[in-house]
């Protein structure tokens, strides 16, 4: 159930006209078949469809259901201890609920098992890998300090568009930068917050090169960004081209898939027990060494 309260610009409106046009996602008819079925309510009363609405009037109607689009929903169980759930997710899997996805998300997937787990960090949709979940406040509280302290480890396997022949560090500034649809997208940006990723091929194949990136801070999409800015776009990437910037040809989000990008390893101490602790999941066959 939704539930609002009416503001003085919606004063003097009819329930229907309202809805219908705060709500676009449904129609004037289906808005007019709900109100008359009685689906919705004005301070607890039901409202026909010229009901007029007054400033401060609670306005109360189920949200209508929708069917979440098809996603791997499988993922794979690294460890788990009393105090950590680390998993390995497929690439199309929503890491957490955004952009109409709830219970196909590895969060919902996840807590099905553990409803106690949290995720310290996300993966791109189209991102496979590592994902640490904590089980207890404390682990929490500790894995936080260690994020914020860049003491955790994390490196990454990608497929990149050119021939990377030596290491790289690449520093380029990652920040919010104007789009035509989205009102705003994390880019490169010279305003940007400072941002560092190291790095390092591992097997050239012919116009592409199968690259390590470890990163010591966490922007997003920033693998995905600072090897654009370096001029080695991921091969496949549908948003960020050569510069670091969206491509201006194409109409594509963030979230769309096509790019070759793989949590590789993770590591940092254990909550707990205070030891260093390191996980690995095995990537998809394109993004192993041959």
């Amino acid at each position: 159930m939704y539930e609002e309260q009416i503001e003085k610009g919606a004063h003097g409106r009819t329930a229907l006209r309202y809805l219908q046009s705060a709500y676009a996602h449904s129609t004037e008819l289906e808005w007019r078949e709900r109100l008359i079925d009685g689906q919705v309510e004005v301070n607890g009363t039901v409202a026909s469809p010229d009901r007029v609405l007054q400033a401060g009037d609670w306005l109360r109607w189920a949200r209508p259901p929708w069917e979440e689009p098809e996603v791997p929903l499988h993922f794979a169980r690294i460890y788990i201890d009393e105090d950590l759930f680390i998993v390995s997710k497929p690439s199309g899997l929503p890491t957490v609920p955004a952009g109409g996805f709830l219970e196909h998300t590895l969060l919902a997937r996840v807590r099905a098992e553990c409803p106690e787990a949290t995720p310290m960090h996300r993966l791109g949709r189209g991102t496979s890998g590592l994902v640490v979940f904590a089980r207890t406040g404390l682990a929490r509280s500790a894995l936080q300090a260690a994020w914020r302290a860049h003491q955790v480890t994390k490196v990454y396997r990608a497929l990149v568009q050119g021939c990377l022949e030596s290491e790289r560090t690449i520093e380029t500034p990652i920040g919010p930068v104007p789009h035509p649809i989205l009102g705003s997208l994390m880019a490169a940006s010279p305003q940007g917050k400072a941002s560092l990723t190291q790095v390092s091929p591992l097997e050239l194949r012919g116009d592409t090169t199968l690259i390590s990136a470890s990163i010591a801070t966490g922007r997003p999409h920033q693998i995905r960004i600072h090897l654009a800015a370096a001029g080695f776009p991921l091969v496949g990437d549908p948003l960020y081209a050569i510069g670091g910037l969206a491509r201006e040809d194409v109409r594509a989000f963030p979230s769309d898939l096509g790019y070759q990008l793989h949590a590789h390893t993770i590591g940092f101490r254990h909550p707990t027990t205070q030891k260093e602790v390191h996980f690995e999941s095995e990537p998809p066959p394109e993004l192993r060494i041959s």
